[in-house]
């Protein structure tokens, strides 16, 4: 498939989040750039802002760019296709013109303007049927809106402009701004966070389909888990414990899912473990993802896909006996065409990426979850671990082990126990964009990918990824650049 068809699929493809329970909202539609001060007067326009910002799970970045930049940036997966730019992810050469890096910068700040337009208009909107209650949730919503998008971009390219306001002007004084510092992004996502925690109900009533869909506060404490966790200048462990417990013991009432097959079969979606997941209901809102990873029995096509499971994922499923998440996660299938790294001939047996069943013909309820409980089991057990409490983070892990048919962790010790940790995350979260931010939090980034043996059987020779400190953030692209002359570029690139 050429590139030229995936743009295709990309300018057909905008599909909005479903928040068509939210009670007498059914058929607002969103509002997403809209900056005049009259379209925001009743509690519709208010309704209508909110769900344009929430429209944002529905671009390129979050349908699988996340997936490319955590999972084939690291040792998880390979490239695929035929897109140069994806190829730059998997060999760690990522050039500063990298086309989806700049369509990924450009999606995040556009996502935070609509957020911004929210937190400005709602307030003044002056429509009694706006209540106090559903205004403060509306805002509680785009802060955590706000720090979500942040977050991602901070981890992607270190600091970055913060933008909190809305604004129509072309003056370089409001367009030219300077990044600020990757510790004063991290206090801005702390202060949304803190905001939204207090504005966010538990649930929203009794449907899954509105309480998976929308922020929450277990959406809001498990992102600050996060962020307390991979802040590289105030990691926090007692925080992150603090934030991982509220999850856990909200009164919305997660658990774990029986089966871990049951997250993936395309049947159990808003479930008792899920957190918060983008809603893709299929036709004009579904999710086109799908169809570029899944092999050619289930999307009925013969060109080459876009990610490919690595030997070294395959190997440490199979090093721990892991056949069920395995199994769930990659599903192994003859491919009418060659792959450099599992069969240079045509027709042999191929690996392909499985926690999306469902192709849809470019329309799936395929979904990813934004926020799930295990991990945030695995990420408390993380944290209590790094304070010296090994034998209840052996407890942790042993819940997501025992699931999956596993015995008991082996490690013994602190650092064992931090090993068992990361290597039981790959195990559980493997596509779902966060293998990358785990290697960088534990350090282990270049020794990991430095040391990988993966051997190109076209020309025999080892790849080499020369992986080192600069590269654990992506460059700034260029095309950003040229717009604004202030950015400047991270060291190296």
């Amino acid at each position: 498939m050429k590139s030229k068809n995936i743009n295709r699929i990309l300018a057909i493809a905008a599909v909005a989040v479903t928040l068509s329970a939210c009670d007498n909202y059914i058929d607002v539609r969103p509002i997403s750039d809209n900056t005049d001060e009259t379209a925001y007067i009743t509690a519709k326009d208010a309704e209508a802002a909110l769900v344009g910002v929430y429209d944002s799970f529905s671009q390129e970045y979050y349908i699988w760019d996340n997936i490319l930049i955590s999972d084939v940036r690291s040792d998880n997966y390979y490239a695929g296709g035929d897109d140069a730019n994806i190829f730059q992810y998997d060999n760690l050469a990522v050039a500063t013109t990298n086309g989806r890096l700049f369509n990924d910068w450009t999606q995040l700040y556009n996502a935070i303007l609509k957020a911004n337009v929210v937190l400005k208009r709602v307030p003044e909107i002056a429509d009694k049927d706006l209540t106090d209650e559903r205004r403060s949730q509306i805002l509680g919503e785009a802060y955590f809106l706000r720090a979500y998008h942040y977050y991602n971009l901070v981890k992607t390219f270190g600091g970055v402009p913060l933008i909190t306001t809305p604004t129509t002007s072309t003056e370089p004084s409001q367009v030219q701004i300077a990044r600020s510092t990757e510790a004063e992004v991290y206090t801005q996502i702390i202060s949304d966070l803190g905001e939204a925690v207090q504005r966010l109900p538990d649930t929203y009533g009794a449907d899954a389909s509105v309480n998976k869909a929308r922020a929450t506060k277990a959406a809001a404490n498990a992102l600050l888990a996060k962020v307390y966790a991979q802040n590289p200048a105030g990691r926090d462990y007692d925080k992150v414990n603090t934030y991982c417990d509220a999850v856990i013991n909200s009164p919305a009432g997660y658990s774990l899912m029986p089966s871990f097959d049951q997250l993936w079969d395309g049947s159990h979606y808003n479930n008792q473990e899920s957190i918060m997941e983008v809603q893709f209901t299929g036709g004009t809102e579904g999710n086109w993802g799908p169809q570029l990873l899944l092999p050619p029995s289930i999307t009925a096509t013969t060109w080459r896909k876009f990610i490919v499971p690595s030997h070294d994922l395959v190997n440490a499923f199979d090093a721990e006996g892991d056949a069920v998440r395995k199994g769930a996660s990659i599903l192994f299938e003859v491919a009418p065409w060659a792959d450099e790294y599992w069969s240079p001939t045509v027709g042999g047996s191929i690996p392909f990426a499985y926690k999306w069943r469902d192709a849809g013909g470019g329309n799936s309820t395929n979904r990813q979850y934004i926020f799930r409980l295990a991990d945030i089991i695995l990420l408390k057990a993380e944290a209590i671990n790094s304070k010296g409490d090994v034998e209840g983070a052996r407890a942790l892990v042993d819940q997501i082990r025992d699931r999956v048919g596993l015995d008991p962790t082996p490690a013994t010790n602190q650092s064992e126990m931090q090993l068992a940790i990361e290597k039981e995350r790959r195990l559980e979260l493997a596509q779902e964009g966060q293998r990358w931010d785990d290697l960088v939090r534990y350090g282990r980034v270049e020794s990991v990918m430095n040391a990988l043996n993966e051997v190109n059987l076209v020309t025999g020779q080892k790849k080499v990824y020369d992986m080192q400190p600069y590269k654990r953030v992506m460059p700034i692209p260029q095309q950003e650049r040229n717009l604004n002359k202030t950015l400047g570029q991270n060291d190296q690139y």
